[in-house]
């Protein structure tokens, strides 16, 4: 019975940290919008997870406790990366263009699915220190919480294409651009205030 609870207790609080919108997950949506790249993004979200959350279980957390230099400066890049990346959404919500999946090279979303994971001290945060703390070594809570990351990757990467209907017309990827601007920019400045 306890293994049960500590592997629900991991999917849940895995699920209550990772559904919130954020510049992976609306990454993660657009890819799946576009059916482009969706697999390998949805991998390097899903794996990346599965690492942090191991090495927070792990007992790690203390480390990054001890070394809070190191989530500053991944807050200043990660914000800096965040604005970038929300100038560019901004961009085509002004002055679209038609969606060309075919130029843009296999690499380049799984680079920036890379950036938005590992240049996010919220995900740090979330993993090492959070989950970490909660788990305190029970592998099952984090079995839990891998597979609920696992889960949503692949059902908002692969799920979003349910959605196609509705950004078949121009103005909705404007407002979906629109959207993942203000929350890239917001959480750039956010992340390069606060810190």
């Amino acid at each position: 019975m306890d293994r049960v609870r500590d592997l629900l207790l991991g999917f849940g609080t895995m699920m209550t940290l990772i559904v919130a919108i954020g510049a992976q997950n609306a990454f993660v949506l657009r890819q799946g919008l576009r059916r482009h790249a969706v697999a390998k993004v949805v991998a390097v979200c899903a794996l990346s997870d599965a690492i942090l959350v191991a090495v927070g279980v792990a007992g790690f957390g203390a480390i990054v406790r001890a070394f809070p230099a190191a989530i500053t400066v991944a807050a200043v890049v990660g914000g800096i990366f965040l604005l970038g990346y929300g100038f560019l959404a901004a961009r085509r919500a002004f002055r679209p263009s038609a969606l060309n999946a075919a130029a843009e090279t296999s690499s380049r979303p799984v680079l920036t699915a890379l950036a938005l994971t590992w240049l996010n001290p919220h995900v740090y945060l979330d993993t090492l220190l959070l989950l970490g703390s909660i788990a305190a070594g029970r592998w099952l809570f984090g079995v839990g919480a891998v597979t609920a990351s696992i889960t949503w990757f692949v059902a908002l990467g692969f799920g979003a294409r349910l959605l196609s209907p509705l950004f078949a017309k121009p103005r909705a990827w404007r407002a979906l651009d629109g959207l993942i601007a203000a929350v890239m920019i917001t959480l750039g400045v956010t992340l390069i205030a606060g810190w």
